[in-house]
């Protein structure tokens, strides 16, 4: 299946009601194939939380045989000549083809946290005179504490939005923090699809909020990449983070990428500056010289089996389309809200998630008082999801390795555990 030969425009969905047929959805379903590309030991286990870490594709798995047994056992170090270039290259893949950013503006590299860290402190370092980061109380919580050592580190303070836990921050309380600090906003960074609720903010609108503000934007998108399209050089993005292991699947702790808009790469400092980013690199020379583009952002040597887990999972995302993966997700969240409110809300349960699918992610939430005793229940049963506290049951629906079959089998289980 060529990448290319996926069509830019795919059909609106259609409304999928909780009578539906899950075997016709499936059969008719354009990207069922891709299931078998993963290794699925157990086919009876139902995994709802690819959102968390996605199933290995067999390609990565037979890729880390072979580097291992052909490159790092076979090359010993002169595996170095080809490995060299692979957080550019496969960064190059991710964000030209997923996340919709230029060439050389996305390198795999280091962990979300770290990447966050130092796009974060780079982007206060460039508004020396502004005081104040712009986010939200529902932000990841990663991202909070980074923050929040920034600030008391750097003597900024933190505007804090209380968003709406299910619709997440909206247009309106980004515009409010900004005129509440008019003139004295240094960054604005908030997490395009919540980790909770799913719910999608208006990255293009509230990008151009924080540029007319004077702001700097830094978005994390790690329940974004491989679930919904971004479009980062459409919105003129300037920075963003995320991680490769739930909808990429490459992997536990597999690899974070950072992205920045190219006209931002040599204008804003690295704080930790890394012989992987030096120019001349094997020169050991004295002092720091930042490499051209996005390799100048490189800090330490990066993890190769990792990396190569990861270009795999990525390489099959790309061949599926962003769009098409987008339209089965929100075919999947449809048909398991609308099983939701036909079965499970008459035993208590309540949406966590937004219902207009433009605005939710490829995970919905339903939420119970006793969600996390009910969570353990579904795991020892064959169904795994997440609890995310207080009362949320995270229901991942990885598009490429989840079928309707399977959202009808869960709720089934859902169902006859929480009635018991």
């Amino acid at each position: 299946m060529d990448a290319q030969a996926v069509p830019a425009v795919v059909p609106a969905p259609q409304p999928i009601d909780a009578d539906a047929d899950p075997d016709a959805l499936d059969a008719s379903d354009p990207l069922a194939a891709f299931r078998d590309r993963f290794v699925i030991p157990d086919p009876d286990l139902i995994y709802l939380d690819g959102n968390s870490l996605g199933r290995p594709p067999r390609a990565a798995m037979e890729r880390l045989a072979r580097v291992a047994a052909e490159e790092w056992a076979g090359e010993l170090i002169r595996g170095w000549d080809h490995w060299l270039d692979a957080p550019r290259r496969v960064g190059n893949l991710l964000g030209t083809e997923i996340l919709g950013a230029r060439p050389d503006e996305v390198a795999i590299c280091d962990s979300t946290t770290v990447d966050f860290y130092r796009l974060a402190s780079a982007a206060l370092s460039a508004r020396p005179d502004r005081r104040f980061i712009v986010t939200d109380r529902a932000n990841f919580p990663t991202d909070r504490y980074v923050l929040e050592g920034l600030a008391r580190d750097r003597d900024r303070a933190i505007a804090w939005i209380e968003s709406d836990p299910i619709e997440g921050p909206t247009v309106d309380d980004v515009a409010a923090a900004l005129s509440a600090h008019p003139d004295d906003a240094a960054l604005v960074t908030l997490t395009h699809v919540n980790y909770r609720s799913a719910a999608i903010a208006d990255l293009p609108t509230i990008t151009m909020l924080a540029h007319d503000a004077g702001a700097l934007v830094l978005w994390d998108l790690s329940h974004s990449a491989g679930s919904v399209p971004v479009g980062l050089a459409e919105h003129n993005v300037d920075l963003a983070v995320g991680c490769t292991y739930k909808y990429l699947n490459g992997g536990p702790g597999a690899p974070a990428y950072l992205y920045i808009r190219s006209d931002l790469q040599a204008e804003l400092r690295n704080p930790i500056q890394g012989w992987f980013g030096q120019a001349d690199q094997f020169e050991m020379g004295q002092g720091f010289l930042a490499q051209a583009g996005i390799a100048g952002w490189l800090t330490g040597t990066p993890g190769i089996l990792g990396l190569a887990a990861a270009e795999e999972g990525i390489r099959l995302v790309a061949e599926a389309g962003i769009d098409r993966i987008r339209a089965k997700g929100i075919a999947l969240t449809e048909y398991a809200i609308a099983l939701h409110d036909r079965r499970l809300a008459p035993l208590g349960f309540t949406l966590g998630s937004p219902r207009d699918s433009a605005r939710r992610g490829a995970h919905v939430s339903i939420r119970r008082v006793d969600a996390r005793e009910l969570t353990r229940r579904m795991i020892v049963a064959g169904v795994i999801p997440d609890f995310r506290a207080p009362d949320s049951i995270r229901l991942g629906l990885s598009p490429l390795t989840t079928s309707f079959a399977q959202v009808r089998r869960a709720v089934d289980r859902i169902e006859e555990l929480a009635a018991g």
